[in-house]
């Protein structure tokens, strides 16, 4: 797939960025048992607890437990009976993300100016408060089910957001080193990217700074389509893929299919040593995808000089690639639900903005791989 970018067309930030972000509050997922989820994410990613919210804090018809790790938290919430929206949410998608939270300065303002611009509105203006302060939300919708809520914290000095208790636990494994949300990435139906994209440029005034075709992200079976939407400061990007025509069926087919419809694919988790998180991971159960050692024969040749010992990341399965800027590490989980939708990367950039585009090839054979052994290629 042919590579482009929009280095031409940089933000004036002062004067073009009517939604000026200043990066992911928090991933929330809804989930079939939010306590379970927890105690999972606390033991696998190593996560603390942070937050808790549910009957015993006036919240009637679900349970959310907050985690934390340095400056990337989740978010993951239960309906407690049928006939809820999350209940039916998670019937239909199985766990999933459900909401993208932004940090903003000013909460009505985003709302006023996406939905202005034909953003759908998911959540009006809506102040909540306690005795350390107020946070305001508001919110729009995106691809599927997903949604974008804008969080303005300037006036709340609370753990979390009012309605939530400081959750405290005897059981706190020691964290694996992951520091924050480098991207999220969705997965929508066929010919609905660029509508998407289109909704990314006019309703969040993002910028599409890559693209990817199905030259460049295939493989003998399947393909698909991406590109790279960015905010002005670049402290938020959705990639966003759909599928392409292939001789069988392709990696963002299967999510759809599973699903139940577009959502997102993969979250994507900074670390300063990738070497140590995954070692980490690894040990506390996460599986990764296997990449064949002939994928290391010829990578320095490709890439140049890295700062990091091939063996161990050949070893650990690890990625990598370079652009203009520097060098990137990348691994890939394999799907963290029963159902193949789900799962997350972990990378570390070192000085590299781009995405991995040298990888594609060897990571959807790893993929198609496990398609294949689950039937569903």
């Amino acid at each position: 797939m042919e590579t482009t970018t929009s280095s031409s067309k940089k933000f004036d930030t002062v004067t073009n960025d009517f939604l000026p972000l200043q990066g992911t509050d928090y991933v929330e997922f809804y989930v079939g048992n939010a306590k379970q989820a927890a105690h999972f994410y606390k033991t696998a990613f190593g996560f603390q607890s942070l937050a808790y919210a549910g009957p015993e804090t006036g919240m009637k018809d679900k349970v959310s437990y907050v985690i934390r790790q340095h400056k990337l938290t989740f978010v993951l919430t239960t309906a407690l009976r049928k006939n809820n929206p999350i209940a039916d949410h998670v019937s239909k998608h199985g766990d999933g993300v459900k909401v993208l939270a932004l940090k903003v300065d000013d909460a009505t303002r985003a709302w006023e100016e996406t939905t202005k611009r034909g953003g759908k509105s998911y959540l009006e203006p809506t102040i909540l408060s306690d005795t350390d302060g107020e946070v305001v939300l508001s919110g729009i919708h995106t691809y599927g089910e997903t949604v974008h809520l804008f969080v303005e914290r300037k006036n709340y000095k609370g753990l979390f957001m009012p309605g939530f208790k400081k959750w405290e636990s005897n059981y706190n494994p020691t964290d694996t080193g992951l520091l924050y949300v480098d991207h999220c990435v969705g997965n929508v139906d066929w010919n609905q990217m660029n509508p998407w994209v289109k909704f990314y440029e006019e309703v969040m005034g993002f910028k599409n700074i890559l693209t990817f075709d199905d030259n460049d992200i295939s493989t003998e079976y399947s393909a698909l389509m991406s590109k790279v939407m960015s905010n002005g400061n670049g402290y938020v990007k959705f990639p966003i893929n759909e599928p392409a025509e292939g001789k069988k069926k392709s990696q963002v087919e299967e999510y759809l299919d599973f699903y139940n419809g577009e959502g997102v694919q993969h979250v994507a988790i900074a670390t300063n040593d990738i070497v140590k998180t995954v070692t980490e991971l690894q040990k506390r159960g996460i599986e990764f995808l296997n990449i064949p050692a002939s994928y290391y024969a010829n990578v320095l040749d490709r890439v140049g000089e890295i700062d990091e010992d091939l063996a161990p990341l050949q070893e650990l399965g690890i990625l990598i690639d370079r652009d203009e800027e520097g060098y990137l590490l990348q691994i890939f989980s394999k799907p963290l639900e029963d159902r193949p939708t789900l799962f997350f990367e972990i990378i570390q950039r070192k000085g590299a903005k781009s995405f991995g585009k040298g990888n594609f090839k060897a990571l959807f054979e790893a993929l198609e791989r496990e398609q294949d052994a689950r039937g569903n290629l």
